[in-house]
């Protein structure tokens, strides 16, 4: 009786208002009866009444050490990193450097490096002058370098994470670029290959130039593959191009093994990736069973 009560009010409100057409909604609520949980909530220590009286961090090296302690004690719920663990039981688990061993800097030698180069810039009447009037020039070929010595080997190593490189080709393992490649399509900017941007097929139909510092007497093994680009085995990938023996940075001296491919999307298949990776030999190695005859 009461529900008709208010669903006339309803239509009769909705009639009163020059509402042709109303609507009423009916809610069903199942009651059910709470389980008392197993043990303490996250905070409930926390007299959130009296926030005041709450002990302060004063410090990140405090904050952080609570946070770590609070993280590695045993709760009896389940963590977000517990589901992720049951569906993907390799996740977290620690990755293999495959890598060049890496040498970091001396802090202490860039910080004086830093602060000669900042003393002979005040003691620069030309550049003070250039830098007040605005036409002060910077050249981008210095920032060029300056960036693959100091923290462009670690900005291409998250560039590669990005786009899932070591997660296709090296599962659990990584490594850190060390050696700069420059690969060039074209004689302008527009084809050489920088980490991650577009080239076009007709662009990419030839073989690049390749160039890279090594040092005298060492030997190299130049790849490119495409992990995207198989057209039977989505987990099986194409070898476009195989030099090996490298010997310095001459690589149209090395061994072609597997002679350039020109890149060949299918249409509709979006952006592929196409890599290219720079190992170094330890010696010269043997190919003679690897190696393909030149299909021209």
């Amino acid at each position: 009786m009461a529900l008709r009560t208010i669903c006339a009010a309803a239509l009769r409100t909705g009639t009163d208002l020059g509402v042709n057409n109303a609507r009423t909604i009916a809610t069903t609520v199942v009651l059910g009866r709470q389980v008392p949980p197993l043990g303490p909530m996250p905070n409930e220590e926390i007299d959130t009444s009296n926030l005041e009286s709450l002990e302060k961090y004063r410090s990140y090296t405090r904050y952080f050490r609570h946070a770590e302690e609070a993280k590695n004690k045993r709760v009896w719920w389940k963590t977000y990193r517990s589901y992720v663990e049951a569906a993907d039981p390799e996740h977290g688990a620690e990755r293999v450097d495959i890598g060049l061993p890496y040498c970091s800097p001396s802090r202490t030698k860039e910080v004086k490096e830093r602060r000669n180069v900042m003393r002979e810039n005040k003691r620069n009447v030309e550049l003070e002058r250039a830098s007040r009037l605005r036409t002060l020039k910077i050249s981008l070929d210095r920032v060029q370098q300056t960036w693959e010595k100091t923290s462009g080997p670690f900005d291409i190593k998250k560039l590669a994470d990005h786009y899932g490189v070591f997660r296709d080709l090296f599962p659990m393992a990584y490594f850190l670029p060390q050696v700069t490649l420059c690969i060039s399509y074209s004689q302008g900017a527009d084809g050489r290959v920088h980490y991650g941007n577009q080239l076009t097929p007709t662009e990419a139909a030839s073989a690049p130039r390749i160039s890279f510092d090594a040092e005298e007497g060492s030997l190299w093994t130049l790849l490119l593959t495409s992990p995207d680009e198989h057209l039977l085995d989505n987990e099986a990938e194409y070898l476009h191009w195989l030099v090996g023996n490298i010997p310095g940075t001459a690589v149209h001296a090395g061994e072609e093994l597997c002679h350039y491919l020109p890149p060949f999307p299918a249409r509709g298949t979006g952006f592929h990736r196409y890599i290219y990776i720079l190992f170094k030999q330890e010696k010269p190695i043997s190919f003679q069973e690897d190696s393909r005859p030149s299909p021209w």
